[in-house]
């Protein structure tokens, strides 16, 4: 969970002290477009972090996830503390870039190995559990805005990056790859038996249930994004927000919300498991049925209290949404694809949201109304609810099979 944290807050500090970071790279200063690179700039990341997604999903359903969690966290800390070294437009790209190659590792063999512990009658609400610390680390960032203006944006890049490092040295010694997934205790799994990578994809690609799944998991995340990171610029400037200010407000809200959705969410997929397979889809379903309007909501919004409460709204729709995605996957794939289908999931769901992330630029820099770009996200929404009720599952005994 510490982790998940940091991860999160890493990436968030950005989106909340963008005017910080944009007074001290003079390439903003001189641009005609200064939204356009900043949606670049944002938009790099998830690029990189998409591709990279692939190889960290399948390195650690190869071999360990606990070193893959590891030696993920140590770097990207090491590339967070460079950050706050940068100069240049040209040099935040590259930080950002290697943010993004860093970052991909953790989250696939993070989620892949919580979901290797815990067996079916848990597994919703341990990865809830996980996604609450991510939402922390997001509101942690949401107060990057009042960080920035007492210390610095640099002095929070290097202190985060600093923190990272010294906490993956005792992660290390501590942290445990589960021996069934090793093969430790059980005769079923055999030395030549894991599959090669290709046949791995290929396995996955074949499966209708995990390529309607891969579209359920892009399509309200490109909304997610946008939230994310242009939410405390929209609130600033629609609303005439500090900077610290629109950073907290675009930030505490849902994320507190979302801790609230992902533990009812995973007690309530979990309990409605013992009714029926399909219990963590419905409850899924359930969480983009407020998401829809939540969206309309936050394009449609007249003040700060209002944008506020569809905020909340969308951020218990993303709990229940969030904690039950790698349960599902784990639904509908063997235990040793599961990293590698969570990375195929990410690279797909974050390509689409860096191109989400520059559209939303373009879209603000052509003074496109807020309502129309916010609507047309909410009808994406409304497609994935049709696409999750579509998702097949397997039996309970074949869901806990390592390969099938």
């Amino acid at each position: 969970m510490p982790v998940a944290l940091l991860n999160y807050l890493d990436r968030q500090m950005m989106a909340t002290m963008r005017d910080s970071v944009i007074e001290s790279i003079p390439e903003f200063s001189s641009s005609k477009n200064p939204q356009e690179m900043w949606g670049i700039m944002l938009g790099q990341f998830k690029w990189v972090y998409a591709f990279f997604s692939l190889v960290g999903g399948a390195i650690a359903d190869r071999f360990s996830r606990r070193w893959t969690i590891c030696a993920s966290l140590f770097a990207w800390s090491a590339i967070t503390w460079w950050t706050g070294h940068v100069q240049s437009y040209q040099e935040l790209l590259w930080a950002r870039s290697l943010m993004g190659v860093s970052e991909a590792f953790y989250i696939p063999a993070a989620l892949a190995l919580i979901a290797d512990y815990h067996p079916e009658a848990t597994r919703s609400r341990a990865v809830g559990l996980h996604q609450m610390a991510i939402y922390l680390g997001v509101i942690c960032g949401g107060f990057g805005g009042y960080a920035a203006s007492h210390y610095g944006w640099r002095w929070a890049f290097i202190t985060c990056g600093i923190i990272g490092m010294l906490y993956a040295l005792p992660l290390a010694m501590l942290l445990r790859d589960s021996p069934k997934i090793l093969g430790l205790d059980s005769d079923s799994l055999h030395s030549d038996s894991k599959s090669s990578w290709a046949s791995s994809f290929l396995t996955l690609l074949r499966n209708p249930s995990f390529l309607l799944l891969v579209a359920y998991f892009t399509l309200p995340a490109m909304a997610g994004w946008v939230v994310r990171d242009w939410m405390p610029s929209i609130l600033k400037e629609r609303f005439g927000l500090g900077q610290g200010a629109s950073g907290v407000t675009a930030t505490l809200y849902w994320q507190l919300a979302a801790i609230v959705g992902a533990s009812l969410g995973g007690i309530l997929a979990d309990r409605w498991m013992r009714r029926t397979e399909r219990g963590r889809i419905y409850v899924s379903a359930l969480g983009m049925a407020m998401i829809v309007p939540a969206i309309f909501g936050v394009g449609n919004a007249h003040d700060v209290m209002m944008a506020a409460g569809f905020l909340i709204l969308f951020g218990l729709g993303w709990g229940f949404f969030d904690c039950n995605n790698m349960p599902i996957l784990s639904q509908i794939v063997g235990a040793n694809h599961r990293a590698t289908g969570y990375g195929i999931m990410n690279f797909v769901s974050i390509s689409f949201g860096g191109l989400a992330d520059w559209g939303f630029g373009r879209l603000q820099d052509a003074k496109v109304p807020l309502n129309v770009s916010f609507g047309l996200f909410a009808l994406l929404a409304i497609v994935s609810i049709g696409l999750v009720l579509r998702i097949q599952v397997r039996s309970r005994d074949a869901q806990e099979s390592p390969w099938q």
